[in-house]
């Protein structure tokens, strides 16, 4: 084993080694600060496309809409991320290496399928499903413009938010953390740059979510594929293992039915607004992210949390 590994798997196995209470919070607040920041980046994104002189209210609006959909696709992701991530902590605490490095494969090639299911079936069924989950004639128009650009990134969002767990899983919890703060904080630069200067509105906003996302994921697969990682990507890993898999999706369930009823309220509670007039699906869009401030600091400090649980199990 190579100096360079050592030093590697040094990470990890601090998971299993240090004083408890020290170690929860150097996994978890470089979670909490990047769950934060990028409660920002959505709070700001949704900031602008509400200030869009003349379309701001219906475009927020038509935004807010896309949100429940939004959702049920990342959920996916979650299968990943919750099912596969304590799955490769628990093997590499097991000394498994092989196992760890199947389930990461695995995982990846579970996120490419749901990548391609969500993506073709969202397209297909774009405008009943934007109908029944509370869009209107008026915004409609603004949402379809906005998802039909931000599903051209869906392997991007699938990636990294499946993937940045399994960093985390590694004893890395600062470099999980740059993977979100790429993403949030160009995010917020391209916002008004595509929305005003450029004059795109909302397709505008979408193109910055899909780029940030983009370097977000191009940032977590380059370091789950490069030297610095002890457990990484490869291809030998990634055939399909019906054992693995099947592991992944049992653990993997009850994070995507959470995510997933996130996003049932949303169609609810949007198509029920949106009996009464657009303005309330508007104010439901911030609401919702407003909300996030209580929640998001919670889920960032369970991304760090879990990985030593796993680790120790």
């Amino acid at each position: 084993m190579g100096k360079a590994n050592i030093n590697n798997t040094a990470y990890e196995e601090r998971l299993g080694t240090d004083r408890m209470l020290p170690l929860v919070l150097r996994m978890a607040m470089p979670s909490v600060a990047a769950q934060i920041v990028n409660l920002l980046y959505n709070l700001v994104d949704r900031i602008y496309i509400g200030h869009i002189p003349g379309i701001g209210t219906d475009a927020l609006a038509g935004i807010g809409v896309t949100g429940a959909i939004i959702i049920l696709i990342s959920a996916f992701s979650a299968i990943v991320s919750g099912g596969g991530a304590p799955l490769a902590a628990i093997a590499l605490g097991q000394g498994d290496r092989k196992r760890a490095g199947q389930t990461l494969g695995n995982g990846f090639v579970l996120l490419l399928i749901f990548t391609l299911l969500t993506t073709t079936l969202t397209y297909l069924f774009m405008e009943p499903l934007l109908m029944f989950t509370g869009a209107s004639e008026n915004t409609v128009g603004y949402a379809k413009d906005y998802l039909s650009i931000y599903l051209l990134g869906t392997l991007f969002v699938e990636t990294s938010v499946g993937l940045n767990t399994f960093i985390n899983t590694q004893g890395r919890p600062a470099i999980a953390m740059y993977s979100v703060l790429i993403g949030a904080v160009l995010n917020i630069i391209l916002d008004p740059i595509f929305i005003f200067v450029m004059g795109m509105g909302v397709r505008g906003a979408a193109l910055a979510t899909v780029i940030s996302q983009a370097c977000s994921a191009l940032w977590i697969v380059s370091f789950l594929t490069s030297k610095r990682a002890s457990l990484r990507l490869e291809f030998r890993y990634m055939r399909p293992d019906i054992n693995v898999i099947s592991h992944i999706l049992a653990l993997g369930v009850s994070p995507f039915i959470m995510a997933s009823t996130e996003s049932l309220v949303g169609f609810v509670l949007n198509s029920s607004l949106e009996k009464f007039s657009d303005i309330n699906v508007s104010a439901l869009a911030i609401m919702q992210s407003a909300m996030l401030v209580v929640s998001v600091p919670l889920a960032g400090f369970a991304q760090g949390f879990v990985p030593i649980v796993s680790y120790n199990y």
